[in-house]
């Protein structure tokens, strides 16, 4: 790679890096260009030599934190059997790491994007992921014949709303009161789900 590729990929780094940890610190309030710069240790002028704008970068963010969650997943759920008891795994370890980090909860699920260029993108990027790293296990399923394609993108909308509704209440309106209240309940809720 050339000397000026090289250099161009690590100023981003910085710039990707800054914006990673004020959005896991602070949530997506705290980001803004001045902001991330300072924090980068460059001036907010030189963030633009390197993305479109904000929105450019927040959305290389999104891509990096799935990254790091996925790779979080796997690690816990390696040693689970293929199909419904691995979609279930990687759900609850899903919904554990964003209680984890509530500004990426925040930045995924709670913040509008009206004013995101790419918002498009990004929508699709945090509404699919879930079903991107369970995609192998729902065909295991399909498979087996537990279940039928239909079925399958149905379950699929099912679980997704369920856990984006039971995370929003818990991180908005402490409805369960505590940590161990609501993963007691999100058990539940899944094992409810996956009797099928």
């Amino acid at each position: 790679m050339e000397r000026k590729k090289i250099q161009e990929e690590r100023m981003k780094t910085y710039f990707i890096q800054a914006a990673k940890e004020m959005l896991k610190a602070e949530g997506i309030k705290s980001i803004n260009v001045r902001s991330v710069s300072y924090r980068a240790g460059y001036s907010y002028a030189t963030l633009y030599n390197y993305f479109k704008d904000l929105n450019d970068l927040i959305f290389l963010c999104v891509r990096d934190f799935q990254d790091e969650c996925e790779r979080s997943i796997l690690e816990k759920i390696k040693n689970i059997s293929d199909g419904k008891e691995k979609i279930h795994a990687i759900t609850k370890s899903y919904v554990e790491y964003l209680i984890e980090y509530p500004g990426i909860f925040e930045l995924f699920f709670l913040e509008k994007m009206n004013n995101a260029g790419n918002k498009k993108e990004i929508s699709e990027l945090i509404y699919t992921f879930l079903d991107r790293i369970c995609e192998k296990h729902w065909n295991v399923c399909k498979e087996k014949g537990i279940i039928n394609s239909a079925q399958v993108e149905i379950k699929k909308k099912q679980l997704y709303f369920l856990i984006v509704g039971m995370l929003v209440f818990f991180e908005n309106r402490n409805q369960p009161s505590n940590y161990e209240e609501f993963i007691s309940l999100l058990d539940s809720q899944l094992d409810n789900f996956f009797e099928w």
